[in-house]
């Protein structure tokens, strides 16, 4: 493929000063987890991986260096590990569909992007699942 032809990969367009938002993100979190529609999958819990992009409303007072004027990624990750281990999904949308709920509950974050993925659904790829965003109605 000539460099005419070939798709440039740009990074997320999420942050945004002019809009005041600020890009939160959770890179390869691999968790365990019960998921999955066969039997097999049910009676072992499997590795996935989670990547989530928030794009969060800035508050227009300072930060102050305190933890309680930003949406803490620690929380959202501690929150993204009860998800997973809090039983069985049969679907990784529903699983994606829980997580972004959860980010979400923070009226701050405008819009969350959460990708699941089954990391060994085939022994030759590295990992198939799905990713979704969704938008606050709050915000």
């Amino acid at each position: 493929m000539t460099a005419s032809r070939m798709k440039l990969v740009e990074p997320l367009k999420i942050a945004g000063a002019r809009a005041g938002i600020c890009h939160l993100f959770i890179r390869n979190l691999i968790l365990s987890c019960s998921i999955g529609v066969h039997g097999h999958e049910r009676d072992n819990a499997q590795r996935v991986r989670l990547n989530l992009d928030l794009a969060v409303r800035e508050d227009s007072k300072p930060l102050g260096d305190e933890i309680a004027n930003v949406v803490c990624y620690e929380k959202i990750a501690a929150e993204a590990r009860l998800i997973t281990g809090a039983g069985h999904f049969n679907l990784v949308e529903t699983l994606a569909e829980d997580i972004a709920a959860m980010c979400l509950k923070d009226s701050r974050v405008r819009s969350a992007r959460v990708r699941v993925e089954k990391m060994d659904v085939f022994s030759d790829a590295g990992g198939a699942g799905v990713e979704i965003e969704r938008f606050n109605p709050k915000g």
